[in-house]
């Protein structure tokens, strides 16, 4: 992990400071995904949690176009690695070489040094090859003949992958998909949306005119600065009972893993910070139930006859599950100022 030079800013940054940086970044992705705020957002968001994102849809919705505009948004190291095949562990990680002249094995470091990884197409590679990206992604770092190596601060590993065909597909493993922050999907644009794309982008690629609006200590001072909202204890007990009842529904043969439990509670943080808030509500961990916690569940054979898929499921939980209700001031810190209790929100 780098460490900030002498001199660089660091610390969190105002609101002010941080929703102009934000919108910055929105704005310049949103130049090349039309009509999909919410999505730009949500991988944002993603970002600012020191998380990783996996972006699931049919082709040609814009995924690979996601991850780009976002990698082009900051002006930090990008690597891009096509999933194949053929694709080897040593290609993403890195590979000891002989020198001759030196007379000693040196590291050659892989696609997976860089402060953004875009992972195209990630389930065309094999289990072996997908396997590479398990340590980096949940240690930051990479081990290579014995030897650790630190990755860059930030590092966000951006994935895609169609769900639908599977001739030369390789699923994505449980372990791999529960070090994945988020699932997303694009979506079809609406009919304004696709007319904008059609007559903007008939002859000109948008992607090639986007500059880089913020840069890796910015991005280290935003992600700061959401680490700092406050999610208090009813907050952080709701996010418990959340996945909880993920792992006792009767339709789930496997629930949510207690890293989804930490990684929900960063997201929400992180979307908190981007509605100007510095506390996280408990309308925060609802919205983004689905997307941290759908893609880690495994159903059961009944529930997948049945066709009910883990996005339903989930949106169930929260429909039923009662929510923290706050009768005092979230800033008010004293003991008794005010108790917390549970009700159940109709929808």
């Amino acid at each position: 992990m780098t460490t900030p030079t002498w001199g660089e800013p660091t610390g969190p940054l105002t609101n002010a400071e941080f929703r102009a940086a934000t919108q910055a970044i929105m704005a310049n992705i949103e130049q090349v995904i039309e009509g999909k705020s919410a999505t730009v957002r949500l991988a944002l968001a993603v970002l600012l949690a020191e998380g990783h994102l996996l972006i699931e849809d049919v082709p040609g919705v814009g995924k690979t176009k996601l991850a780009k505009a976002l990698a082009r948004s900051i002006d930090c190291s990008v690597r891009r690695i096509q999933f194949t095949p053929d694709l080897l562990p040593s290609d993403v990680t890195g590979v000891s070489v002989y020198n001759q002249e030196t007379r000693d094995f040196e590291f050659k470091p892989g696609a997976v040094f860089a402060n953004l990884v875009v992972g195209d197409e990630i389930n065309r590679a094999s289990p072996k090859t997908q396997s590479a990206l398990l340590e980096c992604m949940e240690e930051r770092q990479v081990t290579v003949d014995g030897t650790t190596y630190e990755l860059q601060s930030p590092f966000m590993v951006v994935a895609t992958q169609n769900p639908i065909e599977m001739e030369g597909t390789y699923p994505l493993p449980e372990a791999q998909r529960d070090r994945f922050t988020a699932r997303i999907a694009m979506g079809y644009p609406d009919p304004r949306a696709e007319l904008a794309m059609l007559t903007g982008n008939a002859d000109h690629d948008p992607l090639n005119d986007l500059r880089a609006v913020a840069d890796a200590t910015m991005i280290r001072r935003l992600i700061e600065t959401a680490r700092a909202v406050h999610a208090a204890d009813a907050v952080q007990q709701y996010a418990i009972a959340l996945v909880t009842a993920t792992r006792e529904a009767p339709e789930i043969r496997l629930g949510a893993s207690p890293r989804s439990t930490l990684q929900l509670i960063r997201t929400a943080k992180a979307v908190a910070a981007l509605e100007g808030r510095d506390y996280v509500l408990p309308d925060d961990l609802q919205a983004l139930a689905v997307p941290v916690l759908a893609h880690r569940l495994i159903p059961t054979p009944d529930a997948q006859l049945n066709r009910r898929t883990t996005d339903t499921i989930v949106s169930e939980i929260v429909h039923r599950l009662p929510i923290p209700h706050s009768n005092r001031n979230p800033y008010d810190t004293r003991a008794g100022g005010g108790g917390t209790q549970y009700e159940s929100r109709g929808r």
